[in-house]
């Protein structure tokens, strides 16, 4: 029952990231607006790999088709903007397909079934533990995409 509710919850926050792109122009879509360089397709991208890192990779399940930001040191990949050559619809697209590749990594395992985050000092972690932290971190997202919208619109 839990797991169903912070799924639920995690998807709601999702529609949210995705919904603040909807009838924008690529460039505004780029377009950071805030002194960070933040912009709406880099929140985007930020997510997607933060879906198939900590619901994907953290089980043994990489995804199929690696995202063209991804580097062998995640703290090198390219995940708060999109380059020139990273199509808005690639971007969504691959957002997409890490929602799906994490809702069957959640689906498919307990909560309490052990992860492994390579990046992190304290490696291990459970899938309630991730889940946890992806939910927090699109919601925390989903604000920033909203306010940015809201910039963007020309009311904040």
């Amino acid at each position: 029952m839990l797991k169903d509710e912070l799924l639920g919850a995690l998807r709601g926050r999702r529609l949210v990231v995705v919904g603040a792109l909807e009838g924008l122009s690529e460039y505004d879509r780029r377009r950071p607006m805030v002194p960070s360089g933040t912009n709406l397709l880099g929140l985007v991208k930020h997510l997607a790999g933060l879906e198939f890192g900590y619901l994907g990779e953290a089980f043994g399940r990489p995804p199929v088709e690696r995202p063209s930001w991804f580097r062998d040191d995640p703290y090198d990949e390219i995940d708060l903007w999109a380059t020139p050559d990273e199509a808005s619809d690639y971007i969504v697209g691959m957002y997409r397909q890490a929602w799906a590749h994490a809702d069957a990594t959640v689906e498919l395992l307990e909560l309490s079934s052990p992860g492994w985050v390579a990046h992190w000092e304290q490696h291990e972690t459970t899938m309630g533990e991730l889940l946890v932290r992806m939910l927090s971190e699109t919601a925390q997202h989903a604000g920033h995409a909203t306010v940015i919208r809201r910039l963007i619109d020309g009311g904040c």
